[in-house]
Order: C-alpha cells, then structure tokens, then sequence
C-alpha cells in the first residue's frame, strides 16, 4: 500500500487545526479549492494549475467553472484530462455542505458527467471525497448514495492513500487503472447511456410533431414534412444548447410553458437568433449574398401547444437528466447519425409513420464512426498536410468529406484546425494576434469568433445524398463554432464588426449525390423519370458547385466514412443508380460490388495532386473479387500510403 506523501498530512492538520472556520457558512468554494482541492490532487501528480505551461489542448486540468448563468454555474469545477480526452469531472463545494446526505450535490455532478459520458466523476469539499458512477441515468429523486462507489472523510485520507492513488492519480490514468476500475462496475442495472437515452428523447419528439403537424396541416406534402420536422428539432436543440453555454438567456424556452400560442412565440425567439447568428438555421427572409433560399415554410404550419410544450419541459431541470454544457459533439453526432436512419412517411390518409430508410434496414442499422478512429484518420491526412505550417499556408487546405453523415469527420477536421491555430498563435506570440485569440476567464487562450468562421468558411466542405444530413452536419459545425462563446463575446463581435455570430454554410455543405453527376441525364429520358426518382438520385455537379476548388486541381483532403451498401441491396430501391455506377467506374465493374469502392474512386478523382485521402472501410475488397479494379486502379496510381487493419 502507497505511503500518503507529507502534504496531505500537512493538509489534514491544517484543516483539522481550524476545523470550525472552515465549516463556517462564510469559508467559501474558491477558498477550499485553492487550499486543499488543488493540492490534494498535486499530491496525486496531476499539474492543476498548468505550472509546466503546456499548449490549451494539452493542460492535465481545465477549471471550467467560466459559464456562469444568472449565478449558477454551467460547467462542473474540474476537468480532468489525458492528451486533451476528458477523463472525470470533479465538482467542488463548501466544507459546510453535507455531501453524504445532501442530495442536490450529487445529482448535480451525475448530469455533468453522464451528459459528457464520463464513467466516473468525484465530488468533494476536502472534508468528504465521494466517487460517482456516473453511468446510471440521474433522476431528481435519487438519494445522494445513488451510484456512489466510494465514499471518504479526511480521516481515512491516510490510512487509504493507496486505494485513492491507485484510480486517480495521474500515472495510475496513464497506465488503464482508473478505466479498469471504471470496466469493472460497467453494465450494473439501471446504466443508460447519455446518446441512448437522448436518441429516444428526439425520437419522441420526431414522432410526436410528425403526428401533429400532420393532422394539423392537412396539404403538407411528405418532404415538407420531414424538413418542418427536422427544422423545428433542431432550432430547439440549438437555442437550449445555447442556453447551457451562457449565449442565450436562460429559461427563456422554459418561459413559453407560461400561456398559449406556444409556437408563435417561439418564432419571436426564432427571429431574435436570426438577427443574432445568421445561421441558415433561422433564415426566413430573402436577404442578399445567401447561398441558399429562405425558409418559407415552417413559420407558416400550426403545432399545437402540448407537443411543444411536452418537449420544452423535458430539456430542464427537474425533468432533464441533460446538462447541455457538456453535451460534445461527439455525442450529439452519434445520436443523430442513428436519427438519421429513419424517415417519416405520410399513410393514404395523411397520418404520419416512422419508419427505417430502406438502405439502413439492409444494412442491419446505422454504424457510427468511434471518435478515436475519426481523429486517427485526421491526425494522417489534415495533421500531415498542416505540419510545419503557418495559418496563412493552411489557410489554402480544403478538407472534404464526400457522405458527410452527421459531420462526426468535418467535426474532427475542423477541431483539428481549431487546435492547430490556437497553439500556433500562442507559439509565436499571443500580443502579435489579438485578433485572433483572446485570454477567456481561467487564463486560457480563446480564438476569436471571427477567427473560428473563418477557418471554418475556408477549410471545411462536405456533401451528402440526405439533406436532412446536410442540415445536421450544419448544426454541428455551427455549435462548435460557439463552444467557449458568452452572451459578452457574441455581442462583442455584433458591436464591433456589424457581423453576425455565425456564418451561412450554404456554400460549404451541400445537398447532392457525390457519385452521380450531370451525365447521368445523357443516358437517361429526364421526362421519363417522376419527380420522386429525380429527387432521389439528386445529381451534384462538383464542376459548378465547387467551381474554384475543381478548376484549381480538387481537394486537399479528402476525409470519411463512406456507406457500405452491396449491389444486390441498392437495386431494390436504386435500379437507375446501380447501372449507372457500373458504366461509369471502373470499381464497379466486376460482381456484387458494394458502393463503398465507387467512393473510394470518387474520393481519389476528387483529391489534387499532393492530396491525401483517409477512409475506414470493410477489409472485404482486399480479397473479394468485386474488389479487383479498385485494387487496380489503387496499384496503378500508386495511391497507397497506409493501410490500418
């Protein structure tokens, strides 16, 4: 069993020496932090206050109490990380709280770590030390022993040094004890994850207001439907994210409970985001420079006020289990990949149904691209195109992803980016580039919101057969523009650049099939094809969609997950499609290709000549017959650099 180090000897006396101040209602959360949190865990090896001055990405601890919203904190105290991956929170409070048996405390911490998708996160006031396992769904009623693994006095601190260094301390994360201990107590009855329970939560929702808006809006044809659907899914998730991060007012969805007409005033909110972000989110009226035509649609339908307000109630507390503040992108991506599976069909008699898209029905369901794989595949193409280089030389990269999905790859990009430049800025000076970054609160460089739409306008595009897929890979993009943004530094950059907060991805996320271009039509009657066939095959000309990129030699990145639908699949619902691919790629020339190898093609034809393409694909083509031209043509062209197996 480890020793305790002398500190905490230290530490322990001193506090039992003048026990009673410190449990005086006066002794604060800021007091106890400085004094006794953040050398307790100094004692453990963890760089709290970032003495070693590593680059943001990098700090061992982020002390993330900056959201505050009408005096209630946002975000948990401590933030604990491994290379920039959060590990567990740690939440703070005043000796005089009574952690064993309040029960407010723990709940709170629980949101916070189960909304991040943390296994297990500490909550402590120096005189208690109690462990969560923060995998069990939080309900308002719990008891504060709920999910409790280990619980501690000051006393015991010595005596079970051991046991507290053998999970927390720095080397013992390092070496995989904390996630052995974190394994061990995995799958215990009553464990929900966070993105299994929010992917039911806004399928409840999709089918509640298909249903109504459905009824109520008797001429709405099948595709309106669905966008309306989407649409109001989305602007609600957008304005209460925003909420939990300090940029909107708080409560002010949960306001719309109070009286009727609950839809009309949610487009007030709805007009006041689009004075605000600029977003095409909130686009309702024709507006010059738009890359995409307003919505003209939703403002116009009926919703009745109970679905709404049902939703509305179930995003707060007490009802939610959600604390959005630390809801990443990462989980929010594979919610609505999974989302995205499904569509809404309207019966004979215009009642709505959900049903699975044909192609994820044949594939079994939807697969999500694990972070850890996303972030491989970016550190090997965008990390290896930006080495050694400066933003004004990155500033020319145009990273793209062909099947876009949710955007968990342009997510990744984009993050990458983001990193990249901040580290650079600090690097070579921070006073040389004040209009890049900023200190933000807690001492940590910030890039400007300026900064961030630009690097996004320049570097990110992406594409895909689902224009609901667009919109939400939009969204995504659009809320990590925002991370770290306050009500302040949004109004900041309204005041002093006359610019709305985000920009309009019309130009860079765009609705088509990345496979099919206008050739298509020279093989084929468009007058014998309905509106419904067009609409599905949904031709994209990157020639004139991507005009200045294609006329300057094509991507410098090409990046995904591409779909993997084999030939006999696709024809059920594709006929025209089929035979088109397979008179226009080689790939698909040979057997029961899958479509994943045409994207592959593609994804190459697409690249300039010092372009890198990453893709996680089935290993299958290495040694399927249908594999055989794709392998050609990658032997040929001397295409491969890597293969991870």
């Amino acid at each position: 069993m480890a020793d305790s180090p002398p500190q905490i000897t230290d530490l322990i006396k001193k506090f039992e020496q003048n026990i009673d101040s410190y449990r005086n209602q006066a002794y604060g959360e800021a007091e106890v932090r400085v004094e006794f949190i953040n050398p307790f865990f100094e004692a453990l090896g963890w760089d709290v206050t970032n003495k070693a001055g590593y680059a943001e990405a990098y700090k061992d601890v982020i002390h993330e109490d900056a959201i505050k919203v009408g005096g209630t904190t946002k975000a948990p105290d401590y933030s604990f990380r491994i290379g920039g991956t959060r590990k567990f929170f740690l939440e703070a409070k005043k000796p005089v709280a009574n952690l064993k048996e309040e029960t407010g405390p723990a709940y709170q911490l629980r949101r916070y770590a189960w909304s991040a998708k943390l296994p297990l996160s500490i909550l402590t006031n120096f005189a208690e030390f109690a462990v969560y396992d923060c995998r069990l769904l939080p309900k308002e009623n719990d008891k504060a022993s709920t999910g409790r693994v280990l619980y501690l006095t000051y006393k015991d601190y010595v005596a079970r040094w051991g046991e507290i260094a053998a999970i927390f301390a720095k080397q013992a994360v390092l070496q995989g004890s904390f996630d052995k201990f974190a394994e061990a107590g995995k799958g215990k009855k009553g464990t929900s994850p966070v993105d299994d329970q929010f992917l039911a939560e806004i399928e409840g929702w999709r089918e509640a207001l298909a249903k109504n808006l459905a009824l109520r809006n008797p001429k709405l044809s099948v595709r309106d439907l669905n966008f309306a659907v989407q649409r109001t899914i989305d602007r609600i998730i957008f304005l209460r994210m925003c909420e939990d991060r300090g940029i909107e007012p708080d409560g002010q969805l949960l306001a719309l409970l109070n009286g009727e007409n609950t839809y009309k005033r949610l487009h007030y909110l709805y007009n006041l985001a689009d004075d605000k972000y600029n977003s095409g989110l909130f686009h309702f009226k024709p507006e010059k420079g738009r890359a995409e035509a307003p919505d003209e649609l939703t403002l116009k339908l009926k919703i009745d006020d109970k679905v709404l307000k049902d939703i509305i109630r179930r995003l707060y507390y007490p009802e939610s289990p959600y604390e959005f503040s630390v809801l990443g992108a990462d989980i929010l991506g594979n919610v609505y990949e999974q989302f995205l599976g499904k569509v809404i069909r309207l019966t004979a008699g215009h009642h709505a149904v959900v049903e699975d898209k044909p192609e994820v029905k044949k594939a079994g369901g939807v697969y999500y691209t694990p972070a850890y794989i996303v972030d491989y595949i970016v550190k090997n193409t965008v990390g290896k195109l930006c080495e050694g280089k400066t933003p004004k030389q990155i500033s020319g990269l145009r990273i793209l992803d062909p099947a876009c999905g949710s955007g968990s790859f342009l997510i990744g990009a984009y993050t990458y980016l983001l990193n990249y430049h901040r580290d650079w800025y600090v690097n070579d000076g921070q006073q040389k580039h004040t209009k890049e970054i900023y200190q933000g609160s807690g001492g940590q460089w910030l890039l400007t919101t300026q900064e961030k739409k630009r690097i996004l306008l320049n570097n990110i595009y992406g594409v895909d057969i689902d224009s609901q897929a667009v919109e939400v890979t939009k969204l995504s993009l659009l809320l990590k523009v925002l991370e770290g943004e306050s009500g302040e530094t949004i109004g900041k950059s309204l005041k002093l650049f006359r610019e709305r907060a985000l920009p309009d991805l019309g130009n860079n996320i765009k609705c088509g099939n990345s496979l099919i271009g206008p050739d298509f039509y020279a093989n084929q009657q468009m007058s014998l094809l309905d509106e419904e066939e067009r609409y599905r095959i949904n031709i994209f000309d990157w020639n004139v969609e991507f005009r200045e990129i294609m006329m300057a030699g094509g991507f410098d990145a090409v990046i995904g997950n591409p779909p993997y639908v084999r030939i006999q699949g696709l024809r059920e619902w594709a006929p025209l499609e089929v035979e088109h691919y397979k008179e226009r790629y080689q790939s698909a020339s040979k057997g029961n290709y899958d479509i994943y190898v045409v994207f592959v093609e593609k994804g190459l034809s697409l690249l300039n000549k010092g372009g890198r393409l990453g893709f996680i694909l089935p290993h299958k083509f290495f040694n399927a017959q249908y594999g055989e031209p794709l392998r050609e043509l990658i032997a040929k062209g001397k295409h491969l650099a890597e293969v991870v197996h």
